[in-house]
């Protein structure tokens, strides 16, 4: 009985605290997209291609018609990374991606152009395939992919050299890419889904706003601390699940997802904190929050 009085405390502090204001545009927290190329593979269209230029404006003009913000890479990483680098690895593009703060980066969609040029003695033949995948950053986790390639072989002339094939090449990628970035806009609308403008969290349906995972650390809390930690975090809006990662007597760590944004779970910590009547310093870095409880001593007779 007396869990059950203290998890109907806790469900009405954490709801109680939400009900005061108005969301934003979106009722969820949309995710910031990043639009991004692999060019590895020698096989692949390189970054510095007029041909990839064209299917990135294409990729990010789908993307933005479905509601969502798109940053362009070279704006957001011009003060802290080399620019111009072709060739880049997949754990290259997604380190940048992890690494940019201002925006922070929720989601990468990762493409990649594979062209094929057969000659003949009468003509050219020209095959391209574009795949793209969308990943959820911090976590990793995949969100969707998908691949396009012409229904069969573009030709052209014997007489059409490189400015010619990169100007049929460019055409059908662009056209190809148009097509991905519906398919993956709508792959990511289905995690993401918009909400309605101004509403309040009352009235507002929890499924919206993406799926987001968080490592919460919990450190010098003792074992019963730890389990009031877990009513509460049970109790936050939009909490979906969360899952022991490890423990020991001062130290507790979870795996927790929700459908709230960072901004919100940091603010229901620090209330958590305010309710459980600990003092504790929080710490927010990519995706892990870290609480350090600051401990009093105890009075001994």
């Amino acid at each position: 009985m007396k869990n059950l009085i203290s998890g109907l405390v806790v469900v009405v502090m954490v709801y109680g605290v939400n009900f005061s204001y108005s969301l934003p545009a979106y009722a969820g927290e949309q995710p910031n997209v990043l639009i991004i190329g692999e060019d590895a593979d020698k096989d692949t269209i390189p970054r510095n291609s007029p041909v990839f230029r064209r299917v990135l404006d294409a990729l990010s003009n789908e993307i933005s018609l479905e509601g969502f913000a798109v940053y362009d890479e070279v704006a957001i990483t011009l003060d802290d990374f080399n620019q111009g680098r072709a060739r880049r690895s997949d754990a290259e593009i997604i380190d940048i991606a992890r690494s940019v703060k201002k925006p922070p980066i929720d989601v990468a969609l990762i493409f990649t152009i594979y062209a094929h040029l057969k000659e003949t003695s009468y003509t050219q033949k020209i095959q391209i395939r574009i795949t793209g995948r969308l990943l959820n950053v911090q976590s990793g986790k995949r969100l969707g992919n998908f691949e396009v390639e012409l229904p069969r072989a573009d030709n052209v002339s014997t007489n059409c050299y490189r400015e010619c094939i990169l100007e049929s090449v460019g055409k059908n990628a662009n056209l190809l890419a148009r097509d991905l970035g519906a398919v993956l806009a709508e792959k990511l609308d289905y995690v993401s889904p918009a909400g309605a403008v101004n509403v309040t969290v009352k009235d507002r349906d929890d499924k919206q706003g993406m799926s987001l995972e968080f490592s919460l650390m919990f450190e010098g809390f003792n074992k019963d601390d730890i389990f009031r930690v877990e009513e509460y975090i049970a109790a936050f809006k939009g909490y979906k699940t969360h899952r022991p990662v490890s423990s020991s007597l001062r130290f507790a760590e979870y795996w927790y997802e929700t459908e709230s944004g960072a901004a919100r779970l940091h603010r229901n910590l620090r209330r958590m904190l305010d309710h459980m009547g600990v003092r504790g310093r929080l710490v927010y870095s990519a995706n892990t929050f870290t609480l350090q409880k600051i401990a009093k001593p105890k009075k001994r007779n």
